[in-house]
Protein backbone atom coordinates (compact mmCIF):
# COMPACT_ATOMS: atom_id res chain seq x y z
CA UNK A 1 0.00 0.00 0.00
CA UNK A 2 3.57 2.29 -0.43
CA UNK A 3 6.54 2.95 -1.31
CA UNK A 4 9.95 3.61 -0.43
CA UNK A 5 13.18 5.44 -2.43
CA UNK A 6 16.08 7.48 -1.57
CA UNK A 7 15.98 11.04 -2.40
CA UNK A 8 18.71 13.75 -2.07
CA UNK A 9 17.69 17.30 -1.49
CA UNK A 10 16.57 18.91 -4.77
CA UNK A 11 15.80 15.91 -6.28
CA UNK A 12 12.25 16.31 -8.18
CA UNK A 13 9.41 14.51 -7.09
CA UNK A 14 7.02 13.93 -9.50
CA UNK A 15 3.14 13.79 -8.84
CA UNK A 16 2.39 10.54 -10.10
CA UNK A 17 5.11 9.37 -7.27
CA UNK A 18 2.43 10.87 -4.83
CA UNK A 19 -1.17 10.12 -3.69
CA UNK A 20 -3.54 12.00 -5.88
CA UNK A 21 -6.02 13.24 -3.79
CA UNK A 22 -6.93 16.80 -2.49
CA UNK A 23 -6.98 15.55 0.78
CA UNK A 24 -3.39 14.11 0.91
CA UNK A 25 -0.70 14.70 3.49
CA UNK A 26 2.71 16.28 2.39
CA UNK A 27 5.09 15.74 5.46
CA UNK A 28 8.03 17.05 5.67
CA UNK A 29 11.33 17.27 3.67
CA UNK A 30 8.84 17.68 0.48
CA UNK A 31 8.01 21.30 -0.84
CA UNK A 32 5.81 22.26 -4.07
CA UNK A 33 7.65 23.35 -6.90
CA UNK A 34 6.26 26.61 -8.00
CA UNK A 35 3.62 26.94 -11.04
CA UNK A 36 3.93 23.07 -11.24
CA UNK A 37 2.31 19.78 -9.83
CA UNK A 38 5.84 18.33 -9.23
CA UNK A 39 7.40 18.45 -5.76
CA UNK A 40 11.21 19.11 -3.95
CA UNK A 41 12.85 17.05 -1.73
CA UNK A 42 14.56 19.53 0.81
CA UNK A 43 15.75 16.62 2.61
CA UNK A 44 18.02 13.41 1.84
CA UNK A 45 16.69 10.21 2.78
CA UNK A 46 13.94 8.14 2.29
CA UNK A 47 10.73 9.00 0.53
CA UNK A 48 7.60 7.36 2.07
CA UNK A 49 4.73 7.23 0.14
CA UNK A 50 1.49 5.71 1.98
CA UNK A 51 -1.22 5.74 -0.82
CA UNK A 52 -4.00 4.16 1.75
CA UNK A 53 -3.59 6.57 4.31
CA UNK A 54 -2.99 9.48 1.12
CA UNK A 55 0.52 10.44 3.17
CA UNK A 56 4.22 11.67 1.78
CA UNK A 57 7.45 12.44 3.58
CA UNK A 58 11.22 12.21 3.80
CA UNK A 59 12.41 9.70 6.70
CA UNK A 60 15.89 10.50 8.01
CA UNK A 61 16.80 8.18 10.57
CA UNK A 62 19.89 9.51 11.86
CA UNK A 63 19.63 13.28 10.54
CA UNK A 64 19.41 15.98 13.52
CA UNK A 65 16.28 17.29 14.22
CA UNK A 66 15.45 20.47 13.05
CA UNK A 67 12.28 21.77 14.60
CA UNK A 68 8.63 22.20 12.80
CA UNK A 69 5.44 23.75 14.10
CA UNK A 70 3.02 21.23 15.14
CA UNK A 71 6.30 18.59 16.62
CA UNK A 72 5.74 17.08 20.06
CA UNK A 73 9.14 17.98 22.08
CA UNK A 74 10.62 16.67 25.22
CA UNK A 75 12.10 19.95 26.54
CA UNK A 76 13.93 20.98 29.76
CA UNK A 77 13.44 24.45 31.72
CA UNK A 78 17.09 26.58 31.60
CA UNK A 79 15.31 30.08 33.09
CA UNK A 80 11.85 31.22 33.87
CA UNK A 81 10.46 34.56 35.01
CA UNK A 82 6.95 35.94 35.39
CA UNK A 83 5.51 35.56 31.59
CA UNK A 84 7.65 32.68 29.98
CA UNK A 85 10.14 29.59 30.96
CA UNK A 86 12.99 29.81 28.38
CA UNK A 87 13.98 25.54 27.67
CA UNK A 88 16.19 23.54 25.93
CA UNK A 89 15.62 21.32 22.80
CA UNK A 90 18.78 20.09 21.82
CA UNK A 91 21.92 21.25 21.43
CA UNK A 92 21.51 22.02 17.11
CA UNK A 93 18.27 24.22 18.11
CA UNK A 94 18.12 27.74 18.92
CA UNK A 95 16.75 28.41 22.85
CA UNK A 96 12.99 27.97 22.84
CA UNK A 97 10.27 29.93 25.02
CA UNK A 98 7.40 28.89 26.51
CA UNK A 99 4.76 31.32 27.73
CA UNK A 100 3.75 30.64 31.55
CA UNK A 101 0.09 30.81 30.67
CA UNK A 102 0.23 28.13 27.62
CA UNK A 103 -0.84 25.50 30.24
CA UNK A 104 -4.53 23.99 30.36
CA UNK A 105 -6.24 26.00 32.99
CA UNK A 106 -3.56 28.66 33.64
CA UNK A 107 -4.21 32.41 34.62
CA UNK A 108 -1.74 35.14 35.91
CA UNK A 109 -2.73 33.70 39.54
CA UNK A 110 -2.53 29.84 38.74
CA UNK A 111 0.00 30.05 36.75
CA UNK A 112 2.46 26.89 37.29
CA UNK A 113 5.52 26.91 38.96
CA UNK A 114 8.57 25.34 37.29
CA UNK A 115 11.96 25.43 38.27
CA UNK A 116 15.46 24.71 36.33
CA UNK A 117 15.69 21.00 35.31
CA UNK A 118 12.17 20.48 35.14
CA UNK A 119 10.83 18.67 31.87
CA UNK A 120 7.80 19.29 29.79
CA UNK A 121 6.32 17.82 27.01
CA UNK A 122 5.15 20.58 24.54
CA UNK A 123 4.19 20.82 20.83
CA UNK A 124 6.10 23.85 18.77
CA UNK A 125 3.99 26.60 17.82
CA UNK A 126 6.98 28.54 15.91
CA UNK A 127 10.16 27.57 14.47
CA UNK A 128 11.92 29.64 12.24
CA UNK A 129 15.18 29.73 11.20
CA UNK A 130 17.59 31.85 13.28
CA UNK A 131 14.89 32.56 15.62
CA UNK A 132 13.63 31.56 19.46
CA UNK A 133 11.16 28.90 19.24
CA UNK A 134 7.84 29.12 20.41
CA UNK A 135 6.46 26.40 22.62
CA UNK A 136 2.78 25.62 24.09
CA UNK A 137 1.31 22.97 26.20
CA UNK A 138 -2.35 23.39 25.20
CA UNK A 139 -4.30 22.26 22.16
CA UNK A 140 -4.31 26.03 20.42
CA UNK A 141 -7.57 25.37 19.15
CA UNK A 142 -9.17 24.08 22.45
CA UNK A 143 -6.84 25.19 25.38
CA UNK A 144 -6.81 21.19 26.42
CA UNK A 145 -3.92 19.83 27.44
CA UNK A 146 -5.03 16.00 25.27
CA UNK A 147 -5.24 14.49 23.52
CA UNK A 148 -1.31 14.52 23.42
CA UNK A 149 -1.03 14.85 27.52
CA UNK A 150 1.14 17.84 27.27
CA UNK A 151 2.41 19.41 30.31
CA UNK A 152 5.45 19.11 32.98
CA UNK A 153 6.44 15.77 33.21
CA UNK A 154 6.51 14.27 37.05
CA UNK A 155 8.95 11.24 37.71
CA UNK A 156 9.99 8.73 35.12
CA UNK A 157 12.92 8.33 33.68
CA UNK A 158 14.30 10.10 29.94
CA UNK A 159 15.80 8.13 27.05
CA UNK A 160 17.96 9.17 24.13
CA UNK A 161 16.76 7.97 20.83
CA UNK A 162 17.18 8.99 16.90
CA UNK A 163 15.06 11.27 15.28
CA UNK A 164 14.33 7.90 12.77
CA UNK A 165 13.00 5.56 16.08
CA UNK A 166 10.82 8.40 17.47
CA UNK A 167 9.49 9.07 14.43
CA UNK A 168 8.21 5.53 14.28
CA UNK A 169 7.08 6.09 17.70
CA UNK A 170 4.99 8.63 17.33
CA UNK A 171 3.32 6.65 14.08
CA UNK A 172 2.85 3.54 16.31
CA UNK A 173 4.81 1.63 13.31
CA UNK A 174 7.22 -1.36 13.40
CA UNK A 175 6.63 -0.97 17.57
CA UNK A 176 5.73 -4.84 18.52
CA UNK A 177 8.64 -4.66 21.18
CA UNK A 178 7.36 -1.92 23.01
CA UNK A 179 4.06 -3.40 22.77
CA UNK A 180 4.61 -6.88 23.77
CA UNK A 181 6.54 -5.51 27.02
CA UNK A 182 3.60 -3.49 28.10
CA UNK A 183 1.24 -6.21 28.07
CA UNK A 184 3.67 -8.45 29.69
CA UNK A 185 5.34 -5.47 32.43
CA UNK A 186 3.10 -5.43 36.01
CA UNK A 187 1.22 -1.93 35.47
CA UNK A 188 2.65 -1.73 32.28
CA UNK A 189 4.46 1.86 31.40
CA UNK A 190 3.39 5.41 30.49
CA UNK A 191 5.52 7.30 27.69
CA UNK A 192 5.74 10.58 25.96
CA UNK A 193 7.85 10.54 22.68
CA UNK A 194 9.46 13.99 21.40
CA UNK A 195 10.32 14.35 17.93
CA UNK A 196 13.32 15.97 19.46
CA UNK A 197 15.31 12.24 20.13
CA UNK A 198 13.58 11.95 23.47
CA UNK A 199 11.24 9.25 25.36
CA UNK A 200 9.83 9.42 29.19
CA UNK A 201 9.15 6.75 30.40
CA UNK A 202 7.56 6.53 33.86
CA UNK A 203 6.04 2.08 35.29
CA UNK A 204 4.02 3.32 38.82
CA UNK A 205 3.66 -0.20 39.92
CA UNK A 206 7.24 -1.85 38.61
CA UNK A 207 9.23 1.20 39.40
CA UNK A 208 12.94 2.17 38.37
CA UNK A 209 13.69 -1.86 36.96
CA UNK A 210 10.75 -1.72 35.28
CA UNK A 211 11.65 1.59 33.48
CA UNK A 212 15.29 0.76 32.81
CA UNK A 213 13.81 -2.49 31.00
CA UNK A 214 11.49 -0.29 28.46
CA UNK A 215 15.17 1.99 28.26
CA UNK A 216 16.84 -1.02 27.12
CA UNK A 217 13.96 -1.94 24.48
CA UNK A 218 14.72 1.12 23.41
CA UNK A 219 18.17 1.01 23.06
CA UNK A 220 17.66 -2.56 21.06
CA UNK A 221 15.06 -1.33 18.37
CA UNK A 222 17.40 1.73 17.71
CA UNK A 223 20.55 -0.41 17.24
CA UNK A 224 19.37 -3.04 15.35
CA UNK A 225 16.31 -3.37 12.63
CA UNK A 226 14.58 -5.84 14.14
CA UNK A 227 11.92 -7.93 12.56
CA UNK A 228 8.65 -8.06 14.11
CA UNK A 229 9.10 -12.02 15.18
CA UNK A 230 12.62 -10.74 16.53
CA UNK A 231 10.88 -7.77 18.45
CA UNK A 232 8.89 -10.15 20.30
CA UNK A 233 11.75 -12.12 21.21
CA UNK A 234 13.11 -9.33 22.59
CA UNK A 235 10.45 -8.28 24.84
CA UNK A 236 10.15 -11.78 26.12
CA UNK A 237 14.30 -11.86 26.77
CA UNK A 238 13.83 -8.32 28.72
CA UNK A 239 11.02 -9.46 30.71
CA UNK A 240 12.54 -12.96 31.46
CA UNK A 241 15.57 -10.74 32.72
CA UNK A 242 13.61 -8.45 34.90
CA UNK A 243 11.78 -11.41 36.86
CA UNK A 244 15.57 -12.94 37.52
CA UNK A 245 16.28 -9.70 38.89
Amino acid sequence: MGSTAIVLPGDIISADQLPNSAKRKIGRGIQQESGSDNFTSTIGGLLEVDFRKKSAYVLTPDARYIPKAGDLVIAQVRQGSADFFHLHINAHSPQAVLPSLAFEGASKKTRPQLKNGDVVYAKVVFAQKGMEIELTCVNPSTGKSEPDGLGKLNGGMIFDISPGLADRLLRKQGVTALEELGSKLQGGFEIAVGRNGKVWVDCPESGVKGIVAVGKCLHEMDEFELTQKEQKKLATKIITELERG
